[in-house]
């Protein structure tokens, strides 16, 4: 077995744990490192129960991340990857206006050459996280998302966008270079040479041409509430709720794993993957519901 298909595996295999229950919750962390409301946790009930939300919540700093909100971030993320309640995520911000600003510049310009190295290291580290979470995550953008900012939602597996949202990687303004994944991740999303045109040019698009060029999956209206892409990106959730939890789960490791290899290996990793559901009660229930003509309830299992 090919060192991917080792590390798939071990992704497979991952034990899962329940998360803090709350309607809306904050992590008390040390305040050196963050007060724990930098990033708030709310789980939808009822019919959207399985929805997790992250709020991003640092209203004064337009959400730009900071050394407390990246600890923060990655305590959350820690628990959230373990959680089998959580059936999709939901990422969006807490401030009408904007997403995230990208990092702090304030906080940047007291760093020395060795700390903005750790930091930005540890910022990928997170996006990172993001990305590898094991079941969707939905970036909802209804305000700016730059630099950072949009890196975050390229992290993501699917975009929502506000058609006044405003988004760019705009990192060469500043005589520096996305660095927390963004010349990997644009580039597999668009293409090389559309990803190399945004970046140089630092260029700034709104909700509507962010989905022409394939940026986001979704652009709407905004409405009173400032909220139009977070209601489209919980709609988008609960259209995955009523699917077999494994299923998707294994479905996003397939893909995000093949896309990374030639075309032969992506076949294997999608056999390893598919056989992960063989065994699962889900996949029978699956199979009764369909034949007693009734929806299926699916428990993760």
């Amino acid at each position: 077995m090919s060192l991917l298909l080792q590390h798939a595996a071990k992704l497979i295999t991952r034990r899962t744990l329940p998360l803090k229950t709350a309607s809306r919750c904050c992590y008390s962390v040390d305040a050196e490192l963050g007060d724990g409301t930098e990033v708030l946790v709310e789980r939808l009930q009822g019919k959207q129960q399985g929805i997790t939300v992250l709020g991003l919540n640092r209203p004064a700093a337009k959400n730009a991340f900071s050394r407390g909100m990246v600890n923060t971030f990655t305590d959350i993320l820690q628990d959230i990857k373990r959680d089998n309640g959580s059936r999709v995520v939901v990422l969006r911000s807490l401030t009408p206006g904007i997403f995230c600003a990208g990092a702090d510049l304030k906080e940047r310009k007291g760093m020395t050459a060795e700390e903005t190295k750790e930091f930005v290291t540890q910022l990928r580290s997170l996006l990172i996280s993001i990305e590898q979470l094991p079941m969707p995550v939905i970036a909802a953008l209804d305000g700016a998302a730059l630099g950072g900012g949009l890196e975050m939602a390229l992290a993501c597996d699917i975009r929502t966008a506000a058609s006044n949202a405003k988004m760019g990687l705009v990192e060469t303004r500043l005589a520096i270079i996305p660095g927390a994944g963004g010349t990997q991740r644009l580039p597999r999303i668009l293409s090389p040479a559309l990803a190399k045109e945004l970046i140089f040019t630092a260029r700034v698009l709104d909700g509507a041409e962010a989905k022409q060029l394939g940026l986001v999956n979704h652009v709407v209206q905004q409405n009173e509430t400032k909220d139009a892409a977070y209601q489209q990106a919980v709609k988008l959730a609960e259209e995955i709720l009523p699917n077999g939890p494994v299923g998707v789960r294994m479905a996003k490791l397939a893909i995000d794993k093949g896309m990374q290899v030639d075309l032969s290996t992506g076949y294997s990793i999608e056999e390893v993957c598919y056989a992960q559901v063989i065994p699962t009660k889900d996949r029978l229930e699956g199979l009764a519901a369909f034949a007693e003509k009734r929806k299926p309830v699916y428990k993760g299992e």
